[in-house]
């Protein structure tokens, strides 16, 4: 299937920040920082272009896209008129965040992505490809919930458990699979945590993910379906999933 040309220049752009070539300094305090102003500018900017157009500067996507990456913010459509320039901490600006939409349909909110969780997860997806062309199938330590898996690290020649720093908490989250090939971050250490720290009513098996971004600037990217058990803790709801 043809790609069309935004798509190309994601990819493009998605292959460099795997590289890793992009991030020198990803490590440094002040680069992971999602600052309110730059988030408030960006919103103001948003909100006076829905207001003179009547749709969102976003790029294209399909259904395939996964649900936090769905509404990726075009900063082309926002400069010069409504920008002078992409925040200082946006990808497309050096930066190691990805500006996105949430609430789209009421409401269309600012958040952003870390994409300096992107390299560890590209070598542990490259691990695994290669055990898998030795193999023909995945190292497969627990189902975990239909379609979703944790594996067998020490298969992958990792002496521990891979794991990505939390946007949320000074933590580090394991890497899961899901039955399309997907590496995805577990974040129920961040939720159980925000389940403490704010307050919240959820129906029975309703996705608790909008605590993460409600409560920060941050979207769960790369994550799946969650939902709150008979003991009060997050659980994983593949069932929900929508991509």
């Amino acid at each position: 299937m043809m790609l069309k040309w935004n798509a190309l220049i994601g990819f493009i752009l998605m292959s460099l920040i795997l590289s890793g070539c992009l991030f020198p300094n990803e490590e440094l305090a002040e680069n992971r920082i999602a600052y309110p102003d730059q988030l408030q500018a960006v919103q103001q900017a948003v909100e006076q272009f829905q207001m003179d157009t009547g749709v969102l500067p976003i790029r294209t996507f399909d259904e395939t896209t996964s649900f936090y990456q769905r509404y990726v913010i075009d900063f082309n459509q926002l400069i010069p008129r409504y920008m002078q320039q992409p925040p200082g901490t946006a990808f497309e600006n050096g930066g190691v965040f990805q500006y996105v939409l949430v609430n789209v349909e009421e409401s269309p909110e600012v958040k952003v992505i870390d994409l300096t969780t992107q390299r560890a997860i590209q070598q542990f997806q490259q691990r695994l490809n290669d055990y898998m062309r030795e193999n023909r199938y995945a190292p497969v330590a627990e189902m975990l919930d239909v379609g979703l898996f944790e594996l067998d690290y020490e298969a992958l020649n990792y002496k521990e458990p891979p794991t990505v720093r939390s946007p949320y908490h000074d933590t580090y989250l394991p890497l899961l699979l899901t039955n399309d090939g997907e590496i995805i971050i577990d974040y129920r250490i961040d939720l159980n945590m925000i389940l403490q720290e704010a307050e919240h009513s959820f129906e029975e098996g309703e996705d608790i993910r909008p605590l993460l971004y409600e409560n920060t600037p941050f979207v769960p990217n790369r994550s799946v379906p969650y939902v709150i058990d008979e003991n009060g803790e997050p659980t994983y709801a593949m069932e929900l999933r929508k991509n």
